[in-house]
């Protein structure tokens, strides 16, 4: 995340807000996110209105003034000099801390992407977010310093006085060594003025892109410019998953409802294919991989990413543990993830992260395609229709359900022969699918 937008404020100016209160949602471009108070104190100023678009992660979004401050004096210090009727302040607005709460307001500011505070021996340093940022521009780990604000709290001072000690790294070093790296030439396409030039004035109209759509087409053209991609293709008999499919969900008991006693679960395709996929993963472990630099990162379970169309795009909730969750729990879990992506109600932590993806279009009538790999994945399943076909038996013409899976690896990291075992354990569970079931 880069930006988003403010979308509402459940805060005025002159409430008082503590610590965890939820005073604002910002809308990103997967979802709504809640954004809660770091500080105590009261809304001196809001800087941002609501419903503006393109605020910058880090950005001030409100000023509070703390305990013990005057409102009225903080909400004018912190005003655009144009604003201010007093003498302005001496410090920037921008590195406003509430080091000293009797005369320093305190900035709100817009959430980074979803990243936690720093954590130290499994607990949380609380710290400011201007403490936090500076303490990254300088190469500090803010786990490391001892706060002196309030409650121990790590502030401006604190970052500072490391900083003059010597803690941080050199930044004249940092910069050298990043001089000395070639710049990465970044492939173009044709620029927007060629391209509308090939178009009579007046025959289209241009809808601005979204921040969902511009993530996405960022994301796409990193993963084709830096992962290598490598397919392979394998047909799958369904008609024994169709099965087991039907008889399940014959068997499944009732629960009672406002609306009467309905299934406690319907099972789908899909539900059957995120299953075999993470045992797949669990049966070659050396295929549940994400590619780093400095080395790879064998993951110990299957979390498996299923890609769920919305307005304007797709997100990717995970299942985790997909591995070691029944077929029943697993289809009731997407269909609340599925339901609750489409609303933008997923937390970051419900669609970041995973070890694998599932990219359906069978519904569709789709035969069978080759996704994109999304990083840092290293597999990918592209699911085609399962449709009838004649298939040869001991020389013999039969007609079964068969469905084309086409798996898209991070050549880096599963190469062809891994890729090909990897494939061939699905179609073990997709063609055998009681093994999904002991």
């Amino acid at each position: 995340m880069e930006e988003g937008k403010l979308a509402k404020w459940l805060v005025k100016e002159g409430d008082r807000i503590q610590p965890g209160d939820v005073i604002a949602e910002i809308e990103t471009d997967k979802a709504t996110m809640e954004v809660e108070a770091v500080d105590e104190g009261t809304i001196a100023r809001i800087v941002v209105p609501a419903g503006t678009e393109g605020v910058k992660v880090n950005a001030v979004i409100a000023i509070v003034a703390a305990d013990g401050e005057d409102v009225a004096s903080a909400a004018a210090a912190s005003a655009p000099k144009t604003e201010a009727k007093a003498e302005p302040a001496k410090v920037e607005t921008s590195k406003v801390e509430a080091a000293k709460p009797e005369t320093k307001p305190v900035e709100t500011q817009a959430p980074a992407a979803p990243v936690a505070a720093p954590v130290a021996r499994g607990e949380r340093v609380f710290a400011s977010p201007l403490a936090r940022r500076l303490a990254r521009e300088a190469g500090i780990d803010i786990a490391a310093l001892t706060g002196t604000g309030p409650h121990g709290r790590v502030v401006q001072r604190d970052v500072e006085a490391a900083i003059k000690s010597g803690v941080a790294k050199p930044v004249a070093a940092a910069a050298s060594a990043g001089a000395s790296a070639p710049a990465a030439t970044v492939p173009t396409g044709m620029a927007d003025e060629t391209i509308l030039k090939l178009f009579e004035e007046g025959s289209y109209e241009i809808v601005p892109h979204d921040n969902m759509r511009k993530t996405i087409a960022r994301r796409l053209m990193e993963s084709k410019l830096t992962v290598p991609h490598f397919y392979l293709t394998i047909d799958c008999e369904l008609d024994a998953l169709l099965a087991l499919r039907a008889e399940i969900n014959a068997k499944a008991p009732k629960i009672r409802t406002d609306a009467g006693e309905v299934p406690a679960y319907k099972l789908s395709v899909n539900d059957m294919i995120i299953k075999a996929t993470a045992l797949a993963l669990r049966d070659v472990p050396d295929a549940n991989v994400s590619w780093t630099e400095g080395g790879m990162i064998k993951h110990k379970r299957s979390d498996v990413g299923v890609a769920v169309s919305i307005p304007g795009g797709l997100i990717t909730p995970i299942v985790r543990h997909a591995e070691t969750k029944t077929l029943s729990v697993i289809s009731n879990e997407m269909k609340d993830l599925a339901k609750r992506a489409r609303e933008r109600k997923l937390k970051p932590e419900e669609y970041q992260g995973g070890s694998t993806s599932v990219s359906n279009l069978g519904m569709f009538g789709v035969k069978d395609f080759a996704a994109i790999i999304n990083p840092p994945h290293a597999t990918i399943f592209a699911i085609g229709a399962g449709e009838e076909r004649v298939v040869v038996r001991k020389g013999e013409m039969k007609v079964a359900n068969v469905m084309s899976v086409t798996l898209s690896t991070d050549h880096r990291a599963v190469d062809g022969a891994l890729a090909a075992e990897l494939a061939q354990a699905f179609k073990r569970y997709i063609e055998n699918p009681l093994g999904m079931l002991v």
